[in-house]
């Protein structure tokens, strides 16, 4: 008796989804988790998530017409824009105090953007309900786990340099995708238990930058909730008018601080100093003082202590008044056609950017690596989020008669 021929086994394709498959485990589960224990852990993990990504995607090859879309990302006006800031913080080099540093933070900007691309390119054109889930399942349980730590903690950060404060940063973000996600399938009372869960702990931690994250991203996702085409552009369009006008902001804002706070206050302290440094240099608001001498500024005396940690007075700073338009129209384009084909993701992804935004104005690092590192995890999850939207509803079952 001849047997059939068994089916050759398609090697690079089990290959493939199972490197699929762990690079998903690790993006939307492992790092929320592990970025509650350790700084380090985002920084690691996300290029590992994406390498495996890519190379999954080489294997069976699902990127379809690579090429095509990088160049249309790139000739997009966000693109345009985000070339020419780049372009800006490379010529810097040549004026800034502190070209090898500036000159290791720009490999990080670009290598984070060559990541994203990439990661972009590499996720399949349909993604698997199954994968997604993961993620609102990673931010829950990191958060309920983040809570008891929070409290133990005093929601400070623990002496060794390990702490929850900018895990809870990285569920802030990373709540507007799982909440996008579960409500799009339907879930909203999971997506309402999770969100009470961040929140919770935002709440419990000692800086007040989560919380302040969290609060700008609700009222953003129910006012593009409520109407999303003028949520979207009221957003992107406040978010680059902020940075438009920044150096104003210290006069305006320092009488009325100054009248609610009191002088002695840390706030109008910060507000005195960012007055001061543009009425010494005036001319620099053009070209700025060079990538890198926000933050290395301080170290050596070049900007007073008191300055704000803000993106608002670092644009303006570093790369003057080219770096501040070519970021305004990066955020307003990416913000007013974020919303994409589907009404259902703008809410959430209006709120990330609202999200980030406020994080970066108020205080967060955003020269450190893990805040681009946690950027670029947010667009590649929200992408991601975005392709499992191919079936909205599952398909009936229909019995016909036998005949």
């Amino acid at each position: 008796m001849v047997r059939s021929a068994l089916p050759t086994a398609n090697l690079s394709a089990d290959a493939a989804a199972l490197l699929r498959r762990l690079g998903f485990a690790i993006l939307f589960f492992a790092i929320p988790l592990a970025a509650l224990f350790t700084r380090r852990a985002l920084v690691v993990m996300a290029p590992l998530a994406v390498g495996l990504i890519v190379l999954a995607a080489f294997l069976d090859g699902m990127a379809r017409d690579p090429w095509q879309k990088a160049i249309g990302v790139v000739t997009s006006r966000a693109g345009i824009a985000g070339l020419v800031l780049v372009l800006w913080a490379a010529l810097s080099l040549v004026w800034t105090p502190f070209m090898p540093q500036a000159s290791e933070r720009l490999f990080n900007i670009v290598a984070m953007g060559l990541m994203a691309i990439a990661g972009y390119l590499a996720l399949p054109e349909r993604m698997r309900s199954a994968n997604l889930y993961l993620l609102p399942v990673g931010v829950g349980l990191a958060a309920l786990i983040g809570i008891p730590m929070l409290i133990r903690e005093g929601g400070h950060l623990e002496p060794d340099g390990l702490g929850v404060e900018r895990g809870i940063v990285l569920l802030v973000l990373l709540l507007w995708p799982a909440v996008t996600w579960l409500h799009s399938r339907g879930r909203n009372v999971e997506a309402a238990a999770l969100a009470l869960a961040v929140g919770l702990s935002a709440f419990l931690t000692a800086s007040v930058l989560p919380l302040i994250g969290l609060t700008v991203g609700a009222v953003a996702f129910v006012l593009t909730a409520t109407s999303p085409k003028t949520g979207s552009r009221l957003i992107g369009l406040l978010m680059a008018l902020l940075l438009v006008a920044a150096p104003a902001l210290p006069f305006l804002l320092k009488p009325l601080a100054s009248e609610i706070l009191g002088s002695p206050s840390s706030l109008v302290a910060g507000l005195d100093a960012w007055q001061a440094l543009i009425l010494k240099e005036p001319l620099r608001l053009v070209t700025g003082h060079g990538l890198e001498t926000s933050w290395r500024g301080r170290m050596f005396g070049l900007v007073p202590a008191a300055v704000p940690f803000s993106i608002l007075f670092e644009i303006w700073y570093e790369l003057g008044v080219v770096g501040a338009l070519s970021a305004a129209a990066l955020l307003f384009q990416a913000a007013s056609s974020a919303g994409g084909s589907r009404p259902i993701l703008g809410p959430g992804i209006m709120a990330a950017f609202a999200s980030a935004f406020a994080l970066g104005a108020c205080g967060i690092g955003t020269a450190q690596v893990w805040w681009f590192t946690s950027l670029v995890v947010l667009v590649l999850v929200f992408v991601a989020v975005e392709r499992g939207q191919f079936r909205t509803k599952r398909p009936k079952a229909i019995l016909r008669r036998l005949r």
